[in-house]
């Protein structure tokens, strides 16, 4: 058995990823990861969200978490975004750099990046 001191420590080690998928920020990032969105690339999306968030110090502002099947499956992987007193945007065919944009533009600087949004995909 590990001590307590030991257990801290750990603890203290994956602190940033465990709070900000069970986060309760103004904004919540919801990464679609049913079979499909995994199958098309959800989980380096997932990391890069959760990385992101942490490096650019939006942890108490931004939650990141996951979720099961979105219902559209031919825009995998797909990320819904939801921000208080603000209609939820949807990225859709997202891939880690898309990520890592979306966190630098959108929940860093407050621009919604529309040609990854469903809106700007061709239905």
């Amino acid at each position: 058995m590990k001590s307590l001191a030991e257990l801290q420590a750990i603890k203290d080690k994956m602190k940033d990823k465990v709070v900000l998928r069970e986060g309760s920020g103004d904004i919540r990032v919801v990464v679609g990861m049913a079979t499909c969105g995994i199958a098309a690339g959800a989980r380096p999306v997932l990391n890069a969200f959760v990385e992101g968030v942490n490096a650019e110090g939006l942890s108490e502002k931004v939650s990141v978490s996951q979720t099961g099947c979105i219902g559209i499956c031919q825009f995998e992987p797909v990320v819904e975004v939801f921000e208080a007193g603000k209609e939820k945007v949807t990225y859709v065919k997202m891939t880690a750099e898309k990520a890592k944009e979306v966190v630098e533009k959108h929940l860093k600087g407050g621009n919604v990046i529309s040609e990854y949004t469903i809106a700007a995909s061709k239905l």
